[in-house]
This record gives C-alpha cells, structure tokens and sequence, in this order.
C-alpha cells in the first residue's frame, strides 16, 4: 500500500530537488527520442546509455544514480503497457513549462533518520508525519503537484488484514449521469449531484480573467501578479475536486456496507469532455466515483461487475426488450413498446445492469460483460484485476 505525507522542502532542498528532477526529464526525454528514431531501446540499452553518459557528462553524475535508473525504469514500463494496454499511448516528451516534478527513490537511495527523509545527494526533507508507518518502506516517489506541494508517497506492506465487511445478500446496480451522478436500483442510495464546481465559477472566472490581463507576450517570464493568479486558480480547482472525492467515498462506504453484489456501468466520459457538456461533467466528477465505489469494494471482498453500456439505455429491465431506436438526452422517461413498463431512464438502465449481473450469475472474480440483450445470453469471461478492454457497441 501508499502511504502519503506532505513535506517542507527549504530553499536549497527545493532546489536540488528541482535540479534532480531536470536531470531525470532529460534522461526521459533522450529515451523518447531514441524511441522515435526508431531505434527501439529496451531496458537494459537504456541502462548502459546512462552509464556512458555519466561517464561523459559531469552535470549528470552529480545527480544519484538511483532515481535516474528509476526513470529509465519507469519509461520502459510506460513502453511495455503501450503496446498491451488498449488506448494507452507512446511515451511523449516532458516539456519543462509543463511537467510537474515526480522521482522514483528504492531502498538504495533514502533513508529516514530522525524523522526526516534523507535521499541520495545529500537531501534532507522534513516530513510532517500525519500518522505512522505501518513497516519500513521499501520505495518513495516524491512528487510536487499543481499548487507547489511536495509530497512523499512511500510503498509499505500491512500486515495485518483489513476489516472484513460486515455480511450482506443484497445487490445493486449503478448507472452514471449528469443531473444525478449516480442513479441506483434503489433510490435510497443515490448520489445527487452536489456541484462543488458551480459554487465556486464565479470566483474561478475571476482569476481567470485576471490571468488574462496579467498574461505576457509569448516569450517573456510570466509576472509574479499572473503566477498568483494562477494559484489561486489551482486552489479552486483542488477544492473541488476533493469535495468530490470526499463525497464519493462516503457514498461508496454505504453501497459497499448495505450490498455482496455491486453491479457497475463501465461508464468512461471522456468523450463527453470534448462536447458541450464539458462543464457539467467535470463538476459531476463521475470518474472519481467510479474509482472509490470499485477500490472500496474489492478491497472490502464485495463482488464488483463492470457492465459494458451498450444499449443499457435501450433495454426494457423487465421483458428484456430492446428499443429500435436511440433514446435522445432529452427523453427522461423510457417506455416499453412490448409490455408497456415506464420508468425513469436512468433508473430503468440501473435495473437492466444488475438483471444482466444476475441472470449471468456472476462468480467470486471480479468479470466484464458485453450486454446484448436479456433474451439473449451474453458471453461472460472472468477477469482477476478488472481490465481495460473496447466496450461493443453504441449506447
């Protein structure tokens, strides 16, 4: 497990941390453009690359060798997963104006020594220890986020067990949306859009628009009214977004404590980010609901299902039905043509989720299913870490 604390870097830390990280987004940037000139470097290249490269460059060998091997490292594994990932893309370079410092440090490379944590060069950082440390950490990644943070997030192992979830026989189905986040076979549980986005747009727009004045000529540093400005910005946009990741996990501890079998639609709205409901589904934040009701249930032993949501929407839940033409976003009620059931369309496509679940009898691992219709049976195939595979069909 990742255990995090924030960390108070001094100036000459901050900067040697800083210089470091310049040093591994080179060696990243060097293993990509070998990529691109179609050499093809695997791991073990990239390591005798660096070798030579110390040996040559003495700005490179005051850096530890620990992190930049960690990077290789890290490239390489980026490089593995794009070719067996679906829609996972090459590595891309790391320009500096845009790039966030991140440095990957194994046992080699730190130590923690009176409560702070010391890594290769000479770094030491002060860690404010907000709980303990339940086993000496074997890695850290220190990293530093939009708003200047620093971070420490160190790989530990727990030995004792997590709490079981208390038993339950019930089931549920979720599926997500825009007015309501997540719409549920039972109403008591459904997670209403709250808006923490919206109640601070005003305040947004504000910074933004003074971003805008203070903004230089393409070229120039930027101002330290602009870089202010955008801090406070990025505050804003942080705010948020932990309200929503604190909301969702308290909506997904119920879910998990009340249901054994949690059906979920394997909703991805990133296409819906590039429409006009942009605003709105950054402010639903359904992919941060999504990740705490799935994490929070296998880890409490629940039995996930990921349903694909091709015509979830179009499917009667009760006769099992299809309709013959695609509902639009307008129409909110869904109306059988054969048995003549009504119900609200985000509720009927709840129903129609967890009927699939059932009627497939999902198993002890966590599956996938691509829905077809009820009346027809759906292939079902047992996956142990819930995969990333291409949804069939259109919703």
């Amino acid at each position: 497990m990742r255990f995090t604390y924030r960390l108070r870097p001094g100036a000459t830390a901050r900067g040697a941390l800083l210089a470091e990280w310049g040093r591994c987004r080179w060696l990243w940037n060097e293993a990509v453009h070998q990529q691109k000139t179609g050499r093809r470097p695997t791991f073990r290249t990239l390591s005798k690359l660096l070798t030579e490269a110390r040996a040559r460059l003495s700005w490179l060998r005051e850096g530890s060798q620990v992190a930049q091997q960690q990077t290789l490292r890290t490239y390489a594994l980026a490089l593995q997963h794009s070719y067996k990932i679906t829609r996972r893309g090459r590595p891309a370079f790391k320009p500096r104006s845009k790039t966030l410092p991140s440095l990957e440090y194994t046992l080699r490379g730190f130590t923690i020594r009176d409560r702070r944590l010391r890594l290769a060069g000479g770094i030491t950082i002060p860690v404010v220890w907000s709980r303990e440390l339940p086993s000496d950490p074997t890695s850290v990644r220190v990293y530093q986020d939009s708003l200047g943070h620093w971070y420490a997030s160190f790989v530990v192992r727990r030995d004792t067990a997590p709490t079981p979830a208390p038993a339950a026989e019930t089931a549920i189905g979720v599926d997500w949306g825009v007015t309501v986040t997540a719409t549920t076979t039972d109403p008591a549980y459904d997670l209403p859009h709250l808006g923490h986005r919206r109640r601070c747009a005003a305040e947004l727009a504000r910074m933004q628009r003074r971003m805008s004045r203070r903004r230089r000529p393409r070229g120039n540093p930027p101002s330290k009214g602009y870089l202010r400005a955008r801090r406070q910005a990025a505050k804003l946009h942080r705010k948020a977004a932990r309200q929503n990741t604190h909301d969702a996990r308290q909506w997904a501890k119920r879910v998990v404590a009340d249901h054994a079998v949690i059906a979920v639609e394997d909703f991805r709205p990133r296409f819906l980010a590039r429409s006009t409901m942009a605003r709105k589904v950054a402010d639903v934040a359904v992919g941060a609901a999504k990740r705490e009701l799935i994490d929070l249930g296998v880890r409490a032993g629940r039995k996930v299902v990921l349903v694909a949501p091709a015509y979830t929407t179009m499917t009667c839940s009760q006769c099992g039905t299809r309709a013959k033409e695609r509902l639009g976003l307008g129409i909110r009620t869904f109306r059988c043509g054969d048995c003549g059931y009504t119900a609200c369309r985000d509720r009927n496509a709840a129903r129609t989720i967890l009927a699939t679940v059932e009627r497939d009898r999902a198993g002890a691992d966590d599956v996938r299913h691509v829905i077809t219709s009820l009346r027809a049976g759906g292939g079902v195939r047992s996956e142990p870490e819930i995969p990333r595979l291409p949804t069939v069909g259109k919703r």
